[in-house]
């Protein structure tokens, strides 16, 4: 399965610590001014946690294979579903962000957090803020940081109280319409592509499998569909995603019969054949011999 950006992932690679009873926290909240955490770039991949962030200044938001410009003061609501990232265009950019994870709400929402308008894949995730607006939520931003801090028992609960405020004070604005497709879209989403592909590389042991087997599985991840994943690929390298897929396999397939001592039913399950039957033909097919052949 791809690498997916944990909290403690966020923390080291943002400040380099992590916050005391991180792993016993299921639902875990945080928030943080943004001049207050470097200029660190941020990797394009997909999160465990949701982000709520009020941004001023130039961006380029990067997601799946679109991009969103966003100039002003401007509201983002992230869901864990799509990889993102940010270029960022102007040098004095300062805001608010907070994190968390779906538990924080579990208990609390009626629904779930990811059936809300702004985090549904496919929605607009942002909302252009004029002054008025700015000042509104950046005093919810400027209360959550003051709770975060206090010793206030129920913190958590006026905390949630806030972050809800603030979905339903965007729900009732209109989302930025200005999100277009990436000039180099479908060299954008290859790249993504094959990066997924190559993260579930090398197999190291048998226990090891590889998951994301299919244009479908890849186009899940990457939140778009799989037809379009398809055509840009075909249009960026000339071969199709089942192509690319089954030449690695075959590459790791050989790799793994000629530099390990593992049987043919080990690294069938390895490379995620349910079974040493449907490996062997998928070997031979693509080479025209059989894994035994190939390893003799």
């Amino acid at each position: 399965m791809a690498r997916i950006q944990t909290l403690e992932d966020f923390y080291l690679q943002k400040f380099q610590w992590l916050p005391d009873n991180l792993k016993k926290d299921i639902g875990h909240f945080n928030v943080f001014r943004v001049e207050d955490c470097g200029d660190r770039p941020v990797e394009y991949t997909r999160r465990e946690f949701y982000k709520v962030a009020l941004l001023r200044g130039h961006y380029i938001y990067h997601y799946a294979d679109k991009s969103l410009e966003v100039s002003g003061t401007t509201l983002i609501f992230f869901n864990p579903v799509v990889p993102y990232t940010f270029e960022k265009i102007s040098e004095n950019a300062t805001g608010y962000f907070c994190i968390f994870k779906d538990a924080f709400f579990t208990a609390t929402m009626r629904g779930g957090i990811q059936d809300l308008p702004m985090f549904a894949s496919g929605n607009k995730p942002s909302y252009l803020l004029n002054k008025k607006q700015d000042k509104f939520v950046s005093n919810i931003f400027e209360k959550m940081l003051e709770e975060i801090g206090s010793d206030y028992v129920y913190k958590y609960d006026l905390i949630r109280n806030y972050i809800v405020e603030m979905i339903h004070y965007a729900l009732k604005l209109e989302p930025q319409e200005n999100i277009y497709q990436h000039a180099d879209a479908n060299s954008r989403i290859t790249a993504v592509f094959t990066e997924l592909l190559e993260r579930q590389f090398p197999i190291e042991s048998p226990s090891q499998r590889f998951t994301l087997r299919s244009a479908r599985d890849f186009a899940e991840q990457l939140s778009v569909h799989v037809n379009h994943l398809n055509r840009a690929i075909r249009l960026t390298t000339g071969k199709t995603t089942t192509d690319h897929i089954f030449e690695r396999l075959t590459g790791e397939a050989c790799a793994l019969l000629k530099h390990t001592n593992w049987n043919i039913s080990e690294i069938s399950y390895s490379l995620g054949f349910e079974e040493p039957a449907h490996f062997n033909h998928f070997f031979k097919k693509q080479t025209s011999v059989t894994p035994s052949t190939f390893r003799e």
